[in-house]
């Protein structure tokens, strides 16, 4: 018999937008707001009120899996040519190093190579997409770096290193980005390219769990998987397998999907 916890927290992978896009004038002015609403109301579809959050983001590789474990970590604006304002954006959220000693404690027992860095801050891939999820701030965060190599096998078997934090009240997020071709942004013939890659990633992310992680593990065979993600820049993917392994055998399935700058980008939920 199958016993399920009605309290477990489901892991997600959720696109952050464009540098600080929700947060200033864009052309045309409602590029982004399906997928800012879509943020918005992330929290109300959670079981509970997370007791802290594990975010991934695909702006930070280390040699490395590397943990936040400051108490309360500063923001980095990681992105570059923005309006003045947006470089004044606030999040205060607190660190848990307690929780980072954690997750560094489980990479370890996994055999995955694991570092806190109590002085890193969070970057945008953060802060961005939390200022719309949880906007009051005082939910504790900790940010996990990517491995360097970008080996998806290595994300997945941290995902399930992982995975007992769902069961303790922690969220775990992926912030990337489904398709991350910089060149392909604004260029309507990866209209169909996109749409093209990101109806076989819905279709890996909802097969059962064996076969989706068959499936994410060897995303590069995907039709035109390289034209989303070039080589070496598939981090903003990236996060996506780390969720998947703290999936576990929960079912996946698309919770979002919208055409922006002549490309469609989705968000994933597990569990």
């Amino acid at each position: 018999m199958t016993i399920v916890n009605d309290s477990r927290m489901p892991a997600l992978f959720v696109p952050h937008g464009a540098g600080p896009c929700f947060f200033m004038d864009w052309n045309p002015p409602t590029a982004w707001n399906r997928m800012a609403d879509f943020l918005k109301h992330v929290a109300s579809t959670l079981p509970a009120r997370p007791k802290a959050i594990v975010l991934v983001s695909g702006h930070w590789l280390e040699a490395a899996f590397s943990v936040t474990s400051g108490p309360q970590p500063k923001l980095i604006y990681d992105y570059h040519g923005f309006p003045a304002h947006t470089y004044e954006l606030r999040y205060p959220a607190p660190g848990e190093p307690q929780l980072a000693a954690r997750i560094a404690g489980l990479l370890g027992k996994a055999r995955l190579p694991a570092r806190q860095n109590p002085t890193r801050g969070f970057d945008h891939g953060m802060f961005i997409p939390l200022k719309l999820m949880f906007p009051d701030a005082d939910i504790p965060v900790v940010q996990l770096s990517l491995h360097h190599d970008l080996d998806p096998q290595v994300h997945l078997e941290a995902g399930r290193a992982l995975a007992p934090l769902r069961d303790e009240g922690v969220l775990i997020v992926g912030s990337g980005m489904s398709f991350h071709n910089m060149r392909g942004y604004g260029d309507p013939q990866f209209g169909p390219i996109s749409a093209e890659f990101d109806h076989w990633l819905v279709q890996a992310v909802e097969s059962a769990a064996q076969q989706r992680e068959q499936a994410l593990a060897n995303w590069t065979q995907a039709p035109s998987a390289r034209l989303c993600h070039p080589p070496r820049a598939e981090e903003h993917l990236l996060p996506l397998m780390l969720v998947a392994g703290a999936a576990g055998e929960d079912a996946g399935q698309r919770i979002f999907t919208d055409h922006v700058m002549e490309t469609t980008l989705s968000a994933f939920r597990f569990g």
